[in-house]
């Protein structure tokens, strides 16, 4: 399991950042990034000639406003802004495409620490588990840590093949659960802290891609009866302008309006 580990910035989430909220980091994150986007483009573009293709686009477009009288002239204006356009695009995707797969992998592992807020003392929440034999789903049991107490009887979904129990987080830390049925014991982990936290809402068996993008943890067992172990985590809202954002949403914002300002400091072609 790839984890953020392996990414050079792991120092963002020393304690001491972590303290100072989500915003600030989102901020700051996408502001880097929004720089370091450009800066790649840059270097992997050839500037002279999206430079040359920008100059032949607005040359053509400024035909279609001075010749509008002369069907001819903007219709064979409009067909080489058409032309110049996919020559634009060409030499751009390239360095888009170079910079976007590093983004992605990075979205995937700020999510862990921006998508979800961890459960706090006193708070209850729900376990959902999905099993393969709708008759296992009466043999499920839930073992919880003294710390978690279960405040209702689990509720059985028999068409979703699903067992839900309502729990209570009496302590602050991080606990392992463990659900049993025949011949077999598997645990998921719950956060219940203060602030920022790493959380991974759901532990899945098999499906890779679903748990790239979904689940921090390990899969479960290609042969478990469990197909899948769920937190109910409340998502994280980022009050930011006087509007409430999900933080990818934020950060694809403040991103690109930062990429936009270093690129005409930095005089960069885009």
């Amino acid at each position: 399991m790839i984890t953020l580990s392996f990414i050079p910035f792991r120092w963002l989430f020393s304690s001491a950042l972590l303290s100072s909220g989500p915003l600030l980091l989102v901020l700051a994150i996408s502001i880097v990034i929004g720089l370091l986007m450009v800066i790649v483009f840059r270097y992997t573009s050839d500037q002279k000639a999206i430079g040359r293709a920008k100059d032949r686009l607005k040359a053509h477009l400024l035909a279609v406003r001075l010749f509008q009288d002369q069907l001819t002239v903007v219709m064979r204006a409009y067909g080489r802004i058409l032309r110049g356009t996919g020559i634009y695009l060409r030499l751009a995707f390239t360095p888009f495409l170079i910079a976007i797969l590093p983004i992605t992998f990075l979205i995937i592992q700020l999510d862990r620490y921006f998508g979800w807020t961890p459960l706090h003392q006193g708070q209850t929440f729900l376990v959902e588990a999905r099993v393969e034999d709708p008759a296992a789903a009466s043999a499920i049991e839930l073992q919880l840590p003294p710390e978690l107490v279960s405040s209702a009887p689990p509720v059985h979904i028999p068409v979703d093949k699903e067992v839900v129990w309502r729990v209570a987080a009496q302590r602050d830390g991080r606990y392992d659960i463990h659900l049993a049925t025949v011949g077999e014991r598997v645990s998921k982990q719950v956060v219940v802290e203060p602030g920022l936290a790493r959380v991974s809402p759901v532990r899945l068996r098999g499906n890779f891609w679903e748990r790239m993008f979904t689940s921090g943890e390990p899969a479960l067992a290609e042969n478990s009866p469990v197909q899948s172990i769920a937190i109910s985590y409340p998502p994280r809202v980022i009050n930011f302008a006087w509007m409430e954002w999900n933080w990818i949403v934020l950060f694809f914002v403040v991103s690109l309006i930062a990429g936009f300002i270093f690129k005409s400091v930095l005089g960069i072609q885009v």
